[in-house]
């Protein structure tokens, strides 16, 4: 299954590679990702592949968010349809 992993906070040094490391150390390939900083604010959208993963989605959600507190940021995980039906017009 894929799924969209969204990063947002003040921005700081190590954020993908923490995030990234998260997601390696469970089996989840990120598949592309799109990042930028505007006015000291990074923001980060990650395609994912969760289908090796051996965790189920709300463990993975859980991970994610305890990390983001460690590090200071909202770490949110969709899965990817549901993001789609999102933004749709």
């Amino acid at each position: 299954m894929r799924a969209i992993v969204s990063v947002v906070g003040k921005d700081r040094m190590g954020i993908i590679a923490k995030v990234s490391g998260l997601l390696f150390s469970i089996d989840i390939n990120v598949i592309d990702l799109s990042q930028s900083v505007m006015n000291d604010y990074f923001n980060m959208i990650m395609l994912v592949d969760t289908s090796r993963c051996t965790k189920k989605f709300e463990e993975i959600s859980t991970a994610l968010n305890t990390l983001g507190t460690e590090i200071g940021m909202s770490i949110k995980i969709q899965h990817e349809d549901i993001f789609n039906a999102m933004h749709k017009i």
